[in-house]
């Protein structure tokens, strides 16, 4: 009789059991979605064997909700089928917050289709048809879709000798898992949205429709989530950007932002934030090339594995897509000592990345980029230390910035390169310097880069979305690449260790985070809108200059239309962004006092005592916590 290991406990089974019947015994069976069996990913139809350990997982886990809607998008494309006879599929993956399937249609897809297609979808939900694996030759593959070019191509592309697919009532898709048990799973289901796409996100292929949808398990979160959508809509960082005057697009420059004055502040406001970091925890900064010799990409692997997302001019020269193969080039312009480790060189090169058209998306994903780049060459005995450090970094950055944050460990993959020694070595420094720190961190078995384990730092918004950011990779392998040497203390030589790693990530990506975050209400050091200065009349307009020019230390703005009602000037900059309000009347003039508002709350200070708080704030990069607080706030 099998006996395998849930949370430590060991439980008796009979023989062919699978997932399932395990999780038929607990008490939240009714929200298991699928499971990992010895770390890996798993259907609940798996068989479980003697000495198995086997990990449930619910909605609430991020790998089950990809799953469920992995599962959700075969309904959609099996509902597309049955409601369009002749349309095409093409691929239908999990997104972030949803799924969607990419399908040829005859005709357009329009709103009035969704709630037809929906109305299938549903049907098909209510038959609970099962998930089931199978596997199939290349040869019977070619043979099933040798009417659909899009999915021939997969096989030819994907398919060596033979491919799973996964098989829910009549329709069947090539896929590799795993799936939720039954589509009796699904509780709600709704189509979104619809756009065109091309073929594999090429302009030279044929244009599909992308159909949208979410799904969810339990009554209720559908309604939530479109609560939420609503809001995030709102704060989309485009919509912001665009009322803010932060940013704009051009045709002329796809996927690489212009910033407009306010915008270009924010943008210096991070860097600022980040080299001032740099400084205190020794970083030297760098600069190097934009544009290198095709040879810098063939020595650093860069044109063997990522020449499609890169820019190449000609067959000679390439922009740089990152930052490490010039830092390898700084270290090795000179001979190195271990006196000299760890040698921590930042960089905020611009970046250039190639890509695809269709994937732009406003500040999110972009063309040009610049990232608070940083590498560390160190030995292998200060790896933990300098991860250590790294991790106290990004977490006073992400304090500061207003984020709660997630962890993940990703270990070594099936194909990595190295010794697994090596790789035994790394993953134990890295998890060393995790429980030193808060502790608290997921394990991505298998998740890690062929070159390196990975620590993935996940930020949590207001919304509750998650958005990945900050990464600390160990790299054994492009020290190798380029003969990176550095002289011990016997006089032997040895490669270094290299930690990629940033924390920010790109800098136009965390001001999309920052503005979904926040709205146009940035935390005060970082706005590009700190004050509005709002004068009640023309009878104190020199006690008004003599306010605005004490205060030109910081982005100030005069609301003194006169044309303007004084409730719309208060009105127009509460809906502007501007995080401190200054009302001036002449009861403040004679006092030499000012009002002010934060937050619909108001409060008299004087002048130099708010001058005083503010520039605390700032130099200290912290945000307001409410006019009643200023006062104490410096303390």
């Amino acid at each position: 009789m099998p006996t395998i290991k849930i949370d430590d406990a060991d439980i008796q089974l009979g023989k062919g059991a699978t997932a399932r019947d395990v999780a038929s015994r607990l008490p939240n069976k009714e929200d298991i979605l699928v499971c990992r069996i010895n770390g890996k990913l798993s259907d609940l139809s798996t068989e479980v064997k003697h000495g198995d350990s086997v990990e449930f997982l619910t909605f609430e886990d991020s790998e089950a909700q990809q799953v469920f809607w992995h599962s959700s998008a075969h309904v959609l494309g099996y509902a597309i089928l049955n409601t369009y006879p002749g349309a095409l599929l093409s691929s239908g993956p999990p997104t972030e917050s949803g799924f969607f399937y990419d399908v040829k249609l005859d005709e357009p897809f329009t709103q009035s289709d969704y709630q037809r297609l929906e109305k299938e979808a549903k049907r098909i939900i209510k038959r609970n048809y099962v998930f089931e694996k199978l596997l199939k030759t290349k040869d019977e593959l070619l043979e099933e879709y040798r009417h659909n070019p899009y999915k021939t191509h997969f096989v030819n592309e994907k398919v060596r000798a033979a491919s799973t697919v996964y098989k829910v009532g009549a329709f069947s898709d090539l896929c590799q898992g795993p799936h939720i048990y039954s589509t009796g799973a699904i509780k709600s289901f709704k189509i979104q949205k619809n756009s065109s796409a091309y073929f594999l996100g090429d302009a030279k292929n044929a244009s599909l429709q992308r159909i949208f949808g979410v799904s969810f398990p339990r009554k209720g979160m559908l309604e939530a989530f479109l609560e939420a959508q609503e809001k995030a809509r709102e704060r989309d960082h485009r919509r912001v950007g665009m009322e803010m005057d932060l940013f704009f697009f051009h045709p002329y420059a796809p996927g690489s932002a212009f910033f407009l004055p306010e915008g270009a502040a924010v943008y210096n406001g991070l860097v600022d934030f980040i080299k001032d970091e740099y400084r205190a925890r020794g970083f030297q900064e760098v600069i190097t090339p934009n544009l290198f010799d095709i040879e810098l990409w063939k020595e650093s692997g860069h044109l063997e594995n990522y020449r499609e997302n890169m820019f190449l001019v000609g067959d000679k020269m390439g922009l740089k897509p990152m930052n490490c193969p010039g830092h390898c080039i700084i270290f090795r312009h000179t001979e190195r000592t271990y006196k000299e480790l760890p040698l921590r060189l930042a960089d905020f090169g611009v970046l250039h990345r190639n890509e695809l058209k269709g994937a732009l998306s406003g500040l999110t994903r972009v063309r040009r980029l610049q990232q608070d780049d940083a590498h560390i060459f160190c030995t292998r005995g200060q790896v933990q230390s300098e991860i250590e450090g790294c991790l106290e970094f990004l977490g006073h950055v992400y304090r500061k910035l207003g984020f709660s944050f997630e962890v993940l460990l990703s270990t070594r993959p099936e194909k990595f390169l190295g010794d697994v020694s090596e790789w035994d070595h790394a993953e134990d420094a890295l998890r060393r310097a995790l429980d030193k720190g808060e502790g608290r961190y997921k394990i991505n078995e298998g998740d890690g880069a062929f070159y390196g384990p990975k620590i993935d730092i996940i930020i949590l918004d207001a919304l509750n979305r998650k958005h990945q950011c900050a990464t600390i990779q160990l790299d054994f392998q492009l020290p190798q690449r380029f003969n990176l040497k550095f002289k011990r203390s016997d006089g032997g030589y040895e490669a270094p260790v290299i930690i990629h790693r940033a924390i920010l990530g790109s800098v136009e990506r965390m001001i999309a985070i920052l503005l979904e975050n926040y709205g146009k209400h940035l935390p005060f050091w970082l706005s590009p809108r700190q004050i509005a200065l709002v004068p009640v009349g023309p009878s104190v307009e020199r006690y008004a200059e003599e306010v605005f020019h004490a205060f030109s230390e910081f982005k100030i703005r005069a609301f003194d239309d006169e044309s303007l009602t004084f409730n719309k000037r208060i009105r127009n900059a509460q809906v502007g962004g501007y995080i401190v309000i200054v009302v001036v009347g002449e009861k403040e003039q004679a006092s030499r006092t000012l009002s002010v508002r934060v937050e619909n709350e108001t409060r008299t200070y004087g002048a130099e005592e708010l001058l005083g708080i503010l520039q605390w704030r700032v130099k200290n990069r912290m945000d307001l916590p409410g006019v009643e607080d200023l006062r104490i706030s410096t303390e």
